[in-house]
């Protein structure tokens, strides 16, 4: 009986986390951040010994897409969940391409034009900012081509 309940207590903590979402005003919050940061590390490009900045706007700027991408649509229905799972599926296999792939384009690239510099590796910014990405490239294109 332990057991069970146990459980069945952790099945209702996952079946929550699973529905977790945020309220449609986190959209606006989100894309409020997103551009912000964005316009903001285009600024840093400029300003002299900015390197510092860099990793904290890469930080603020994921979780502004991320607000995006968790939050609600205006009418969220059934159909509107199942494109959202879409395009999470599709953004996570599309990443893992793109991580397999990006070193060996690199690699070709530094190839052709004869550069003899090591193999760059990516960080968890590009793979996570990507994903990101896609999954609401994907979102809004499933969404505007099933209205």
């Amino acid at each position: 009986m332990l057991k069970e309940s146990i459980c069945e207590r952790e099945r209702s903590q996952l079946e929550k986390m699973n529905k977790f979402q945020l309220t449609y005003q986190f959209k606006k919050v989100g894309y409020s951040i997103a551009i912000g940061t964005f316009i903001a590390m285009i600024a840093r490009k400029y300003l002299e010994d900015s390197e510092w900045l860099r990793p904290i706007l890469h930080g603020i700027l994921l979780i502004g897409l991320l607000l995006i991408s968790v939050s609600k649509e205006k009418l969220e229905d059934e159909f509107i969940v199942s494109l959202r799972s879409q395009s999470y599926r599709l953004a996570f296999i599309m990443a893992i391409v793109y991580s397999l792939a990006q070193p060996l384009v690199n690699f070709g690239v530094a190839f052709l034009f004869n550069q003899n510099e090591e193999a760059k590796s990516f960080d968890y910014f590009q793979v996570l900012f990507f994903m990101l990405i896609v999954q609401l490239l994907f979102f809004w294109k499933l969404k505007r081509m099933n209205k």
